[in-house]
């Protein structure tokens, strides 16, 4: 049995998956907020009542916010801010009495849909969380590809490609530096852009409901996302080039965007043309948490 969990800044999910993929178990809480080890305490607790319902005990996979170094264990980038700087595969192997495989929550989606989802025919798959931020998770021949640093498919944090003047230099992003992706090509930068342009508050799905029923303000703030995240693709393209994208968050569910992104990625790609697939995601908000039980399937 495979046990995965998925540690969000608003709540903490786990699943048991037997090998058929099958769900054996699915509990959900709320992120603890009284500090790091309440978080540990809850993950401890997340698995024993997975193993619990399901009877039967299993490997531990978890995904993050962020990534831990593969040299020193030590977590960095979590934008869930207690993580950062603990040694935390560590401390929850202590806490369980067994192995615990970490990944970024991006890398378990790339994964789960690598497995059995909208990648599962394909040896390289992208994944892109387009949700409250732009993220991105790359699996090869259905495991995590992290690279040397731990940070491959870190693409939240390269600045806009191809920038305009009227963009240069970005909005100031939560890392601390100017113009990140993460700021733009999310359901974060589709609310930013409308708020700067309108001056208004709205939610995403409202801005996409105004943009169906032809407001111009809102069509102006969709179509400058999709260009966005149209350029974030035609640069992956041209680094990786991989056999898929599937996207997913919250973004992913504007049916729209698939139809238009091949034809402005071309605009950009440095290739004659442009054919890569760009699914949805399978498994939808469910690929991260069975992203990180898949890190166990060999």
């Amino acid at each position: 049995m495979f046990i995965g969990i998925d540690w969000g800044g608003t709540k903490m999910e786990v699943i048991a998956l037997g090998r058929d993929g099958g769900t054996r178990a699915r509990h959900r809480v709320p992120t603890p907020t009284g500090g790091y080890d309440d978080c540990v305490r809850a993950v401890v607790d997340l698995v024993a009542a997975a193993e619990q319902t399901a009877g039967e005990r299993g490997s531990i996979g978890i995904g993050i916010p962020g990534s831990p170094n593969p040299r020193t264990g030590i977590v960095r980038n979590s934008n869930a801010v207690l993580i950062n700087g603990k040694s935390l595969g560590r401390d929850l192997e202590a806490a369980l009495g067994r192995p615990v495989r970490l990944a970024n929550d991006a890398n378990c989606l790339a994964v789960s849909e690598a497995v059995d989802g909208a990648g599962r025919q394909a040896r390289i798959v992208f994944g892109i969380i387009a949700g409250t931020g732009h993220g991105g998770g790359l699996a090869i021949n259905k495991k995590v590809h992290a690279g040397y640093q731990g940070i491959a498919a870190e693409i939240g944090h390269y600045p806009l490609p191809w920038m305009r003047p009227e963009e240069y230099p970005g909005h100031r992003c939560w890392c601390g530096k100017l113009g990140c992706l993460d700021m733009y090509a999310c359901g974060t930068g589709l609310e930013l852009d409308y708020r700067t342009t309108t001056g208004v508050d709205r939610r995403g799905r409202d801005i996409i409901d105004l943009k169906r029923a032809g407001d111009p303000a809102a069509t102006g703030v969709y179509q400058r996302f999709v260009d966005r995240l149209a350029r974030s693709l035609a640069l992956l393209t041209n680094i990786v080039d991989p056999d898929v994208f599937v996207l997913g968050g919250g973004m992913s569910n504007v049916d729209e965007i698939y139809g238009e992104l091949p034809s402005l990625i071309t605009r950009y790609v440095f290739a004659d043309s442009f054919e890569t697939p760009i699914l949805k995601a399978v498994h939808g908000d469910s690929s991260g948490v069975r992203g990180a039980a898949w890190l166990w399937k060999e």
